[in-house]
């Protein structure tokens, strides 16, 4: 992003006024362009009138819960990012909103700053995935296709596929199929993969363990007995893939 470029606009959608005003004072002061909504409804709105680059969305909302208005942002308005906010601690709370869209989650009680650094990240991968559409992306494995035995995920086309059939991952779950075929036969562990595929230094580790099964579950024949992602115990995970995967370039 050059200097003269517009700061993002990110949308706080927080039915507590006193964690909406913490939020957005944080995400102002580093530097974004905020809009609030209090409800559902208002998100929507707001959302229609100003598309905004990222949500910051609360998952329990009164009328539409944050479920239902990250399943309308994303039909009405497509690829825009989504973290969602939680004070459940319930993995199946988690998964749902992974699985409607949500690119990641904090749980609260959270760090402001961790949010902030979170909402940058995101967004970096969002504008890292238009690059690689667009095809202005030079960053390594660019315009390659990585297959191995019945995957095939094409970086610049944002597509990936299990025997011919498209998959639909999640921005994340993409990333994070990526990193796996990069690295067969390769034990990962969490910490690792959360600085390489997150982006981050630290933060909630159970983010790489829900990904993980969700990717599994999107993958594999049977999730609950994973051949291709491995858990490796205390240490993290491996991809077994049942060929060596190999890249050519996507337009040959």
């Amino acid at each position: 992003m050059t200097s003269d470029a517009p700061p993002a606009r990110v949308l706080v959608v927080d039915d507590d006024p006193t964690v909406a005003e913490v939020v957005t004072g944080y995400l102002v002061r580093a530097g974004f362009t905020v809009d609030r909504a209090a409800d559902g409804h208002a998100a929507l709105a707001v959302a229609a009138a100003a598309r905004p680059d990222l949500v910051v969305l609360d998952l329990m909302l009164p009328g539409l819960d944050g479920l239902e208005v990250c399943r309308r942002i994303r039909a009405e308005h497509g690829e825009v990012p989504v973290v969602m906010l939680t004070a459940r601690g319930d993995e199946d709370d988690r998964i749902l909103g992974l699985e409607v869209g949500a690119d990641d989650y904090v749980t609260k009680p959270f760090s402001p700053r961790e949010l902030v650094l979170r909402v940058g990240s995101v967004l970096r991968r969002a504008g890292t995935r238009r690059e690689a559409a667009s095809g202005t992306d030079t960053g390594p494995g660019t315009g390659a296709l990585l297959r191995s035995g019945p995957l095939t995920l094409d970086p610049a086309a944002r597509r990936a596929t299990r025997d011919g059939i498209e998959l639909a991952l999640t921005m994340r779950e993409f990333e994070l199929m990526a990193f796996f075929l990069q690295h067969p036969g390769r034990v990962l562990g969490r910490e690792e993969l959360m600085h390489r595929v997150w982006g981050w230094e630290f933060g909630d580790l159970s983010t790489v363990t829900v990904h993980v099964r969700r990717l599994r579950e999107k993958i594999e024949d049977d999730p609950a007995r994973p051949r291709l992602i491995s858990t490796v115990w205390g240490v993290g995970y491996r991809f077994d893939p049942p060929t060596t995967p190999t890249t050519e370039a996507a337009d040959a």
